[in-house]
């Protein structure tokens, strides 16, 4: 790929958060042609254009499409679209934000994908790095335009990526870089193929110095097969270590801090943790910045957050878990920590994903589970005995909280999309948390 811009006949596709930020980029070059489009009539941010830019509202055309030169098309839109390979089999380069950001970055990169993790492991990264005193900026798929944290003043950039970020990235080099699992998401973008997503996501080892990996999951290896370090649930490498005394992570066998001092939940993040060591480390990152991270991390919302106990009963917001692997992470995490069980609140939108694998915890660390939202009869087809069907998430926590007696958990990881009932996971889970804090005692 090429960097040069200048004289350039460049169309922006899609105006989401990344693209308006590449817009500003972009004005600052010689191009011989500026043009924005999106599909929507009246899409978000487009208040916010510069005067003079062609701006194009409504379907995509093909062959105007191809009469540019570069393409950069916001994540959000798929690059298989008919009107977009047409402008590619004309000649058109197809690239995104992050593929533009590589050529500007001066400071290392450190890069996440993932199906499940990857935005803690990306603020733990972040965290462990400000405790080393380096100046750090984190982007892309955690929320924040690559552009818009561009500075000669940063010591080092933290980079969350999703599979559709990196489907328009070709010169990205990262100091590190790992996918952290590959599990069923996303599938209908991909063909309803899982390889086809892992494909997506082996982009990120490109150009990346320091392969990291899941020792547990062949799907993150690179097609070399080669890796700089693994992390994994057993105490080689980068993982943990499980005995009498606790739970450690551990490097090379070797202890590196007591899980009991973590302050996020679950065995899933202890493995999030071990992922980040790694990362930090290859980045030069001192193992006294990582345990005073580790020991100091809050987690992010959303991500299985214990946001009360009342009346013995422990209540989770996992609203981030919109697929079936994130919902079995955290039922894996918790159960340990609550043997009385767990209740679990799921249904949404199931992006055409198999539920099957959530079939082993009903009726045994799962005591019941509520089901409500579009796809909620593929969820109730796992179990006559130990699933109910509800309107919404208030009927839901109404239900569990009755049902629920002291010791157990009451999770909302809902294993789907939010879009059918809310606007996005962040209200599915502020909804959740509201109703949770003004629940009333059953004790007279």
């Amino acid at each position: 790929m090429n960097a040069n811009l200048n004289g350039k006949k460049v169309a922006v596709v899609g105006l989401g958060i990344s693209n308006i930020a590449v817009i500003g980029y972009l004005l600052r070059h010689d191009l011989r042609k500026l043009s924005i489009f999106d599909t929507r009539i009246n899409p978000p941010y487009v208040d916010e254009m510069p005067g003079g830019v062609d701006l194009n509202l409504g379907p995509l055309n093909g062959k105007l499409l191809a009469t540019y030169d570069i393409l950069v098309v916001s994540p959000g839109i798929s690059i298989h679209m008919p009107e977009i390979e047409e402008a590619a089999a004309a000649g058109a380069r197809i690239i995104g934000d992050i593929e533009l950001f590589a050529f500007e970055a001066q400071a290392p990169i450190v890069g996440i994908t993932g199906s499940n993790g990857k935005s803690t492991v990306t603020a733990l990264v972040t965290a462990m790095a400000e405790q080393a005193g380096i100046r750090t900026a984190v982007g892309a798929n955690f929320g924040i335009a690559v552009f818009d944290i561009l500075s000669d003043k940063v010591g080092l950039y933290v980079l969350e990526l999703s599979s559709f970020e990196l489907e328009t990235t070709y010169s990205l080099n990262l100091a590190a870089g790992t996918i952290l699992n590959v599990s069923e998401d996303h599938l209908d973008r991909y063909g309803g193929n899982i390889e086809n997503y892992a494909a997506a996501k082996q982009r990120i080892f490109r150009h990346c110095k320091r392969v990291i990996v899941n020792r547990t999951d062949a799907r993150t290896l690179p097609p070399s097969g080669q890796y700089w370090a693994s992390f994994g649930p057993d105490n080689q490498d980068y993982g943990r270590e499980v005995c009498e005394e606790g739970t450690f992570l551990t490097k090379n066998g070797r202890r590196v801090f007591n899980c009991r001092d973590l302050v996020i939940c679950g065995s899933h993040n202890e493995l999030n943790a071990a992922a980040a060591m790694a990362l930090a480390d290859a980045v030069g990152i001192p193992e006294e910045a990582q345990v005073r991270a580790l020991r100091t991390f809050t987690g992010l919302e959303h991500r299985c957050q214990l946001v009360r106990v009342l009346d013995g009963v422990s209540f989770y917001n996992d609203s981030k878990a919109t697929n079936v692997a994130s919902t079995q992470a955290a039922i894996e995490g918790l159960r340990a920590r609550h043997p009385a069980g767990i209740i679990l609140l799921a249904g949404g939108l199931g992006k055409g994903q198999d539920f099957s694998p959530l079939k082993q915890y009903l009726g045994n660390t799962v005591k019941r589970m509520y089901c409500f939202g579009r796809d909620a009869d593929k969820l109730l087809t796992l179990s006559s005995e130990y699933t109910r069907s509800v309107l919404n998430l208030r009927q839901a926590l109404n239900e569990a909280f009755a049902y629920a007696a002291p010791g157990q958990a009451i999770l909302l990881s809902p294993a789907c999309a939010s879009f059918d009932q809310f606007k996005g996971f962040e209200e599915r889970g502020r909804i959740f948390v509201s109703l949770v804090t003004h629940l009333e005692s059953r004790e007279v």
